[in-house]
């Protein structure tokens, strides 16, 4: 980790939550569903799809797990009514993992179960190893009875590839690099190393027929997957790319531009403070005018 980096994990949380939030905005569509919607709209006048997410961290009670459940429920109804081309994403810890497995995956089959009632996809989001088989076995138990489910795996962790060997006929799997911090007996920690796996994972999700989401903003992964799709001659309805709000527009437009499907993450509520601050981490330009600014660096 650079001396920049390591300052930004150590002044963040100085930085006073307004300034913050000014500047991170861009990473977060608004606290209400009524913003969210808006920023979709958007997205699809851009020719983007969207995914939704409700903002928070892990649950530490049933009722606060059972107040998720109802916010997915009320976004499903309302993405339903104004015809969004989006789908949702669910964090298995917001929705009671850390109290009970099986009171988690009903929750998560709730949600699933309504979203396929109108028609909609659904991602189980992948957190940290702590989680991981207890996501994939959810994951794995809902596809097969409802078949609108995906879950993701991330290329910094070891076990990604056999993973995939694992993963049964008919997923849907967002790629993404990873962003907790993770031991190195269980993640690689090498960028260009993290790096290959990604494309190593890529090409074995891709020549399984395994519809993947490319969720990435390094442009040289982006060009990695661009030829691997041309090399195995796949269609843009086989596979999308995915990207976070706020980050790369360009990058965002130019992969629009040539033809394939994209699909921006848009987050919304009233826990937003959590997530900028781990966008900012992982984003040291836009980190840096922050901190420099509350220092009064130039």
């Amino acid at each position: 980790m650079s001396l920049f980096r390591r300052l930004v994990v150590i002044g963040m949380p100085l930085v006073p939550k307004p300034i913050v939030g000014y500047v991170a905005k861009r990473y977060v569509s608004g606290e209400t569903v009524e913003q969210a919607v808006k920023c979709v709209r958007a997205l699809q006048a851009a020719g983007a799809m969207a995914t939704m997410d409700v903002l928070g961290e892990s649950v530490d009670s049933r009722e606060k797990a059972q107040w998720v459940v109802d916010q997915y429920l009320a976004l499903l109804d309302v993405a339903s009514r104004e015809q969004l081309p989006a789908s949702i994403s669910l964090k298995p810890t917001m929705l009671g993992l850390n109290i009970d497995e099986g009171f988690c995956a009903a929750n998560i089959e709730q949600i699933v179960a309504r979203a396929k009632e109108l028609g909609f996809e659904a991602t189980i989001d992948m957190e940290d190893h702590s989680c991981t088989d207890a996501t994939l076995r959810i994951y794995r138990a809902l596809l097969p009875r409802f078949g609108n489910v995906g879950t993701v795996l991330q290329a910094y962790m070891r076990r990604t590839l056999s993973d995939i060997d694992a993963l049964p006929a008919g997923s849907r799997v967002r790629l993404c690099k990873g962003i907790y911090i993770e031991p190195r007996d269980i993640a690689w920690r090498d960028y260009g190393t993290v790096r290959a796996n990604y494309v190593a994972a890529l090409g074995k999700l891709l020549r399984r027929g395994i519809y993947t989401e490319i969720a990435t903003h390094d442009e040289h992964l982006v060009w990695a997957a661009l030829a691997q799709i041309d090399k195995l001659g796949l269609r843009p309805e086989q596979y999308e790319f995915q990207m976070l709000l706020g980050v790369d527009p360009q990058l965002r437009r130019i992969i629009l531009g040539g033809g394939h499907r994209l699909r921006v993450y848009v987050p919304y509520g009233r826990d937003w403070y959590p997530y900028c601050t781990r966008r900012l981490r992982e984003n040291p330009d836009v980190a840096r005018h922050i901190i420099r600014a509350f220092f009064g660096l130039r």
